[in-house]
């Protein structure tokens, strides 16, 4: 008997409320699921390389009824512009139920890091947590994390 695909089967997949989850590259049949779960948007900060994303997710994600936004994050390079994409993604996206993905969850957790801090009342350390529970951020997203926090007068 075949067992079925569930959201905890989506590499690093971590629930961060009822309303947002974060993993990394979902295949299709997982996208299946995040859609039989209630998400309405789906969020890809990943870049739209072959060897670790869908031929075509978008279209994917739309045949399910989901809504979808791409906000290509250079994992070397990430800018504050593109984390005050995300902001406003999930600030336009209040009341909806959001996954949002990149390669592995790596992105994701840090943005979601800092949209917490400055939205949910989230504390540096609890941030700083919630990333390290997958990865231990590299000078480049340490300084960037830094650089955001620094614009937005926190730590």
């Amino acid at each position: 008997m075949l067992r079925r695909v569930g959201l905890t089967d989506i590499k690093n997949f971590v629930a961060v409320s009822a309303m947002l989850a974060t993993a990394g590259q979902p295949r299709e049949s997982e996208l299946t699921e995040v859609a039989a779960d209630g998400f309405e948007l789906v969020v890809n900060l990943g870049l739209l390389d072959p060897r670790y994303c869908l031929p075509d997710e978008a279209a994917s994600v739309a045949r399910l009824g989901l809504e979808y936004r791409h906000i290509p994050v250079d994992f070397k390079a990430p800018t504050e512009e593109d984390f005050r994409h995300f902001e406003k993604t999930l600030l336009e996206a209040s009341g909806r139920r959001v996954f949002a993905h990149c390669a592995a969850n790596y992105r994701v957790s840090c943005f979601v890091a800092l949209f917490a801090e400055a939205h949910l009342g989230w504390s540096s350390e609890q941030a700083d947590g919630h990333v390290r529970r997958l990865w231990e951020p590299d000078e480049v997203w340490r300084t960037f994390m830094a650089r955001v926090r620094a614009s937005r007068g926190s730590r």
